[in-house]
């Protein structure tokens, strides 16, 4: 990969708003009124403090970082602008300051980064003549391999759901009703029950839009409640739940026309059974420690693991009548 540092051939320079330019590869989508007008204020009272960052191209500058800034400053009318102007950076390079400064300052939408990945990974497979792994990714863009696999459930969506992303993320945050989480954790709950009940999903669009619908019109309240999808998919597997049983819950989630959500499917017919496995899994472990910890003869019982044995000795009597 080519590393050259553009930063060691940086300068500070008094620039006119009109002489930078908006930089096409910039991932940034959304610039929401709100903050900008807060951004507005602050300019207007205490001016510029950091520095815009550019390079030159023939008779403009690019811009690298600061666009907020530079288009706060064009609609406030001010005349120079401190930048920073440093060596042009190659293409890959261009892209990866961008999404590093943001990484470290504050974190774009998914949808902003799943737009420009693809191109951060095409640049540097004709770079290195070989595609990224994910630690590569992580390495070179500032984002965790969580990130960037949350990103790539995102750069999966078919158009029309990133069509109707892009104009939920335009609104002021208090007016969004779908927000790229919600996408995200439905994607992946989506994908674990086509794996797990295939029949039960015979177009992912039309699984897609029901939920979407539900989350719209209030059905489904909590975002969490797409990990209870999974949950009831896998417990087939996990708990030993018929599968008549667990198809016939997810198909009546995601029938369009119901007003039935997912938390209530699960704590109607599920949720008992996970809690049974937890606690069967908490006995078990129990059970291992002692057998371990006091299978030599002369082992002695701490005064308060003692107390505690006591009192869930006379809850389980109690219990098993």
């Amino acid at each position: 990969m080519n590393t050259n540092h553009p930063t060691k051939h940086s300068h500070l320079k008094l620039l006119s708003p009109d002489e930078v330019r908006r930089n096409h590869d910039n991932p940034r989508l959304f610039f929401r009124p709100g903050e900008m007008d807060t951004l507005m204020a602050s300019i207007r009272r205490y001016g510029i403090q950091v520095p815009i960052s550019v390079y030159e191209e023939s008779d403009h500058y690019v811009l690298i970082d600061g666009e907020r800034r530079w288009r706060s400053a064009r609609k406030l009318n001010i005349s120079k602008i401190p930048a920073l102007v440093q060596q042009k950076p190659s293409p890959l390079n261009n892209l990866l300051l961008m999404f590093n400064i943001h990484a470290l300052r504050e974190q774009w939408d998914y949808l902003t980064i799943a737009n420009k990945l693809p191109g951060v990974i095409s640049l540097f497979k004709k770079e290195n003549k070989k595609e990224p792994t994910e630690e590569e990714l992580s390495e070179i863009s500032g984002l965790t391999r969580g990130q960037i696999r949350r990103c790539k459930l995102v750069i999966d969506l078919p158009d029309k759901y990133k069509d109707m992303l892009q104009s939920e993320l335009s609104l002021p945050k208090h007016l969004q009703k779908l927000s790229e989480d919600v996408l995200i954790e439905m994607e992946r709950a989506l994908r674990t029950v086509k794996k797990r009940l295939p029949s039960t999903i015979r177009n992912m669009d039309v699984a897609r839009d029901a939920l979407i619908k539900k989350v719209q019109n209030g059905t489904i309240h909590n975002i969490t409640d797409f990990r209870k999808l999974s949950k009831i998919a896998t417990s087939i597997k996990k708990l030993g739940v018929k599968e008549a049983k667990a198809k016939a819950a997810i198909v009546q989630i995601l029938d369009p026309e119901t007003e039935i959500g997912i938390h209530e499917v699960f704590s109607q017919q599920f949720e008992m059974k996970f809690d049974e496995r937890r606690v069967t899994v908490s006995i078990d472990s129990i059970y291992e420690y002692l057998e371990l910890s006091f299978e030599e003869e002369g082992a002695e019982v701490g005064t308060d693991l003692r107390k505690r044995l006591v009192r869930l000795k006379r809850l389980i009597e109690r219990v098993l009548g």
